[in-house]
């Protein structure tokens, strides 16, 4: 485990990088939003697969997590993550009150205990070689943390390891504020009808038409497969249609979404709750 020192902060790129990051996030509002801003601003700082967001809720005093992920990940592995008692997460959490509060990095083989043994595996056999873990905490009160966060890593080495630590810590004041916004916001729409954004509007016809009349069950599909990160051909390949076919299926998710991307297409299809089946069980009508 590595906990970071003062760095220097490296090229310009890497400032100019920082700064984007931070300008960015202050158009961060909903949960989509937060995953795209991690899949395109934070990615060149800090590269990651799985994203784990933690933020303390008073009606549960506890932080309650949340978690993103660009590759496929085992369910029972993200409820390891989020499960804030769970031996997972109070493991990380006391890795990081022993650094003193300062990012933390461990590689996948040093979270150790039976208890974490399955996790252990699971992350390994996933791909992930490391974890990074930071946070925030109450001032003089390091253990009522206000917000943590987990980042899983399939591949970093060398000095640059270091490196995205201390981008880390930088960027923790924005990531922190982004992920509350984000939870405030989202409460909010909850409880208050939202007319004006189209993401809002998309997921209340979809209410009201039934589950499927925006977003088809082959949509859906290739939606899921499209989060686990498989290219058209792949896609095609497991539905045994074309390459040229599932782009076009692509383009009308885009279109159906307002989406920009496939990754933002995810993201909102995720907060639409178009995601919760698995690709092989979302059905195949066109």
């Amino acid at each position: 485990m590595e906990n970071t020192n003062d760095m220097p902060l490296g090229s310009q790129a890497q400032v100019e990088a920082i700064v984007r990051a931070a300008e960015s996030a202050l158009e961060v509002r909903r949960r989509y939003q937060f995953f795209v801003w991690t899949q395109s601003n934070l990615q060149a700082l800090l590269p990651h697969q799985l994203t784990i967001c933690g933020a303390y809720q008073r009606q549960a005093r506890e932080l309650v997590f949340d978690a993103f992920n660009s590759v496929s990940v085992p369910e029972a592995l993200l409820l390891g993550f989020t499960n804030p008692r769970g031996a997972l997460m109070q493991q990380l959490q006391g890795r990081w009150l022993d650094a003193r509060c300062r990012p933390v990095r461990l590689a996948v083989s040093e979270l150790d205990g039976v208890a974490v043994a399955e996790h252990r595996a699971a992350l390994e056999a996933a791909g992930f070689s490391s974890l990074v873990a930071h946070g925030l905490s109450r001032p003089q009160r390091p253990s009522e943390m206000e917000s943590f966060f987990v980042f899983g890593q399939q591949a970093v080495a060398g000095s640059g390891a270091q490196q995205q630590c201390h981008h880390l810590e930088l960027l923790m004041p924005h990531i922190h504020s982004t992920w509350h916004r984000v939870q405030v916001q989202e409460r909010e729409l909850r409880n208050l009808p939202d007319t004006g954004s189209p993401l809002s509007a998309a997921a209340s016809a979809q209410q009201r038409a039934g589950s499927g009349a925006i977003v088809t069950g082959r949509e859906r599909q290739i939606l899921g497969w499209l989060r686990e990160g498989m290219s058209n051909q792949q896609i095609g390949e497991v539905l045994g249609i074309s390459a040229l076919t599932v782009k076009n299926h692509v383009q009308k998710i885009l279109r159906k979404l307002n989406a920009a991307n496939r990754a933002q297409a995810v993201a909102r299809a995720m907060t639409m709750n178009l995601l919760d089946r698995s690709p092989v069980d979302a059905g195949t009508s066109d």
